[in-house]
């Protein structure tokens, strides 16, 4: 939420301290999570990974709509979600009138939403999280369930995708 805030900062708009504040509500967040459960290595379960993914999907859509909200773009938190996760799964769906008037910091982190849902947070998921002590196979199975490959040989070819797939988006 840095880059959407610098362009708002740029081009002077009163949106800039509403996507500021998510930035560091999101990173606040972020950062106490990481610290109470950095070094702890956890096995986990297809059930926790189902949990897991679940959460994630949930929170990227309450951390997303921050600054929607937080800016008045969007009044209704219900509404401003609504926009977090049609960006985050690449719906195409908004519950905004007419993009082309909002805030360039808005307009941007909307796009970058909808970027990010391209890139897919599963593999962001699979490439970060175990680094930070979490399987990610468990969370690629939940996302991919009906797959008749075992993870033995998925997981070193899973890691060469999502390198490439990093590469070229």
């Amino acid at each position: 939420m840095l880059i959407p805030t610098l362009i708002s900062l740029l081009y002077g708009e009163a949106a800039t301290m509403a996507i500021f504040a998510s930035s560091l509500i999101t990173t606040g967040i972020g950062g106490v999570l990481f610290l109470t459960c950095r070094g702890q290595k956890v096995d986990v379960s297809l059930r926790e990974g189902f949990a897991i993914t679940a959460m994630t999907w949930i929170s990227a859509g309450l951390f997303g709509a921050l600054p929607y909200f937080l800016s008045g773009a969007l009044p209704h938190f219900v509404d401003a979600y609504f926009e977090a996760i049609s960006g985050f799964t690449t719906t195409g769906a908004s519950v905004f009138k007419s993009v082309e008037n909002l805030p360039h910091g808005i307009l941007f982190w909307r796009s970058l939403t909808h970027w990010i849902g391209g890139m897919g947070i599963i593999l962001l998921s699979i490439a970060i999280l175990p680094f930070l002590g979490i399987g990610g196979m468990q969370l690629y199975r939940a996302e991919i369930t009906g797959v008749g490959v075992s993870s033995e040989k998925l997981a070193p070819r899973l890691m060469e995708v999502v390198i490439l797939f990093g590469k070229v988006y």
